[in-house]
């Protein structure tokens, strides 16, 4: 017996075969995301919804042809990612996903961007209410521009991409559980319920938004071979990723990756100058999202490699260079703001203080480095002033690789660290959800201390 373990990420869709006795993922699938739709303009990003219910659908046919039978399915997924469905269960609306910038287009008015006049719609309160999540790639700023053109039909139901490809495959209607709830910036923290004030203050009173559902509840049947397969609601990959990560109340999350996030798991609601998330077990995280990582990183990496490949020369991976680049720079004085993309951080990025010598590729990124941890630190004071973390918790492709980055951030934060078990952490983090689901874990947070001491076990065999 086991679970369909399935993530819908960003840049790949991932399923697993999750063995919850012996804490294990096998026959590990992983598929590129469908590529956006092209020619909708530079701010828009969208999906064929189909096409990504076809991806999943075959990754599950796939595992399906091993002789397991299937206890149950559990879903994390991108946040913030939307599709409008109607009342019988059809896509009315592309995949919009959370790249998405279509907010910052002129409102009609000429008062600023369509996100400026939501930001104005709604009071710092209601703001802190929502935990402070409100980027323009979020589902409120979708919904708030197709409202203001006059292109939101009564009715239709606003449904996260997770919940739309489990509504379609099992012909279930869409819910939403509360941790991929919150990435609407539509959910009140205190109740975690719809925060109807600001649902009407922006015009969005028409829309059926889904029912809010607890974690383990089961949404929907789908028919794997000739079992009927509890699904239950999908989560959001971010806490998923801190569930694999097995933090800890007393540990700091750094997961870094295409862009990154400094997390604390708090046993209660602390609202301030932060981001707040609903976790699981009645908890939530403190944190700041959309810190500058991979993606600002290879921003550099193309400008490098721009010249050869204007010459039609294949490049080869250039990680392992810069790695040893880096590495053989003890400091620097040249300065790196990677703050290229709209975040916690700014968004103006720059590479200053260039003088003749100290230009080079390993100085580029050992600063760029220096401005990672120096960004995580700050990030890090604002969430746990009195800096009583115990170590800190890396995950995210970019941490696993890097071990200098991983160490100039320790002797920035002049503390011990580990890292996330297993590579695949979202994964990871679906078996511990689905040990409580399955009832071998009476909570979340007995799930994550009973892999903890598997795992620490396994290290001594």
């Amino acid at each position: 017996m086991a679970f369909l373990g399935i993530d819908l990420g960003t840049s790949f869709i991932k399923a697993a075969i999750l063995d919850l006795d012996a804490c294990q993922l096998q026959q590990v699938r992983r598929i590129p995301f469908p590529e956006p739709i092209a020619g909708l303009g530079s701010l828009k990003s969208e999906f064929d919804p189909r096409s990504i219910v076809d991806a999943v659908s075959g990754l599950i046919r796939q595992l399906a042809d091993f002789p397991v039978q299937f206890e149950g399915l559990v879903m994390c997924t991108q946040m913030a990612s939307l599709v409008l469905m109607d009342n019988k269960g059809r896509a009315r609306s592309n995949c919009i996903g959370w790249r998405d910038q279509r907010a910052l287009e002129p409102h009609p008015s000429g008062s600023g961007s369509y996100y400026e006049v939501l930001k104005r719609r709604i009071t710092p309160e209601q703001k802190r209410e929502l935990g402070n999540e409100m980027p323009p790639g979020t589902p409120i700023s979708f919904l708030f521009w197709l409202a203001e053109q006059g292109n939101l039909e009564r009715g239709l139901v606003p449904v996260s991409l997770a919940d739309f490809v489990l509504s379609t495959l099992c012909g279930s209607p869409p819910s939403a559980e509360s941790t991929n709830a919150m990435s609407y910036a539509l959910l009140k923290l205190e109740t975690l319920t719809w925060h109807e004030d600001v649902i009407k203050a922006l015009g969005l009173g028409k829309l059926h938004l889904p029912p809010i559902r607890r974690h383990g509840e089961v949404v929907g049947m789908l028919k794997v071979d000739a079992n009927d397969v509890p699904c239950y609601a999908p989560v959001g990959d971010y806490q998923c990723a801190l569930a694999g990560a097995l933090l800890a109340e007393d540990e700091l999350s750094l997961n870094i990756s295409t862009g990154s996030q400094v997390s604390r798991l708090t046993s209660h609601l602390l609202l301030g100058d932060y981001q707040t998330r609903p976790f699981f077990d009645g908890k939530f995280t403190n944190m700041f999202s959309h810190l500058p990582a991979g993606r600002s990183l290879n921003v550099l990496v193309d400008l490098l490699s721009e010249l050869p490949r204007s010459s039609g020369e294949a490049i080869p991976d250039p990680w392992e260079y810069i790695a040893q680049a880096a590495a053989s720079v003890e400091q620097t004085d040249l300065q790196v703001n990677l703050s290229f993309f709209r975040g916690p951080c700014g968004h103006q990025g720059a590479v200053s203080n260039i003088r003749e010598k100290n230009l080079t590729v390993g100085t580029l990124f050992r600063a760029s480095f220096e401005n990672m941890a120096q960004n995580y630190y700050d990030c890090a004071l604002r969430i746990w002033p009195d800096r009583s973390w115990r170590n800190l918790v890396f995950s995210g492709g970019l941490a696993r690789k890097t071990p200098l980055l991983r160490n100039i951030i320790e002797r920035r934060f002049q503390t011990g660290s580990r890292l996330c078990p297993l590579e695949e952490d979202t994964l990871l983090g679906l078996v511990v959800l689905a040990r409580v689901f399955s009832r071998r874990a009476a909570s979340v947070e007995q799930s994550m201390d009973d892999l903890r001491r598997h795992f620490v076990m396994e290290s001594r065999v």
